[in-house]
């Protein structure tokens, strides 16, 4: 057994390569072999969102805060909210993020496959963050 003390491991920068605004990453966890789980608790400010990516093994979000954004390719931007969990399937196309806003907080959880659990692509445009979203509502959604 290993506990991770809360505060324990600094905040980072979410990488500008990977995301778009202001990202911080908190208690990235690993298991250890021959488990193949990892994950972070993720705070996204207003705006702030993911590049588009995919899981080899698929993704869990835990939503713990805020009101967020998640678009699959081809599909309606979503809105997700504290409480919420999202499921994203192996090898789907997908972003998430803060609405407009409103911060928002979620707990990613993903396997690794042949050593990684993530595949970025292309950043998500303003124009593909905010396409279908008015101004009255890009707090509901």
């Amino acid at each position: 057994m290993q506990i991770t003390k809360c505060g324990s491991l600094p905040s980072a920068k979410g990488p500008t390569e990977y995301f778009t605004g202001r990202v911080r990453v908190d208690s990235p966890f690993a298991g250890e072999r021959p488990a193949r789980i990892g994950g972070a608790t993720v705070t996204f400010e207003p705006g702030a969102r993911t590049a588009w990516h995919t899981h080899p093994l698929g993704q869990t979000l835990i939503v713990t805060a805020g009101l967020g954004w998640v678009q699959r390719e081809g599909g309606a931007v979503q809105a997700i909210r504290s409480g919420d969990i999202v499921w994203i399937a192996p090898g789907e196309k997908h972003w998430h993020g803060a609405s407009a806003t409103t911060a928002m907080t979620h707990i990613a959880i993903a396997e690794k496959l042949d050593g990684s659990p993530v595949d970025w692509m292309e950043k998500v445009t303003d124009e593909q963050y905010l396409a279908g979203v008015t101004v009255s509502d890009q707090g509901a959604l």
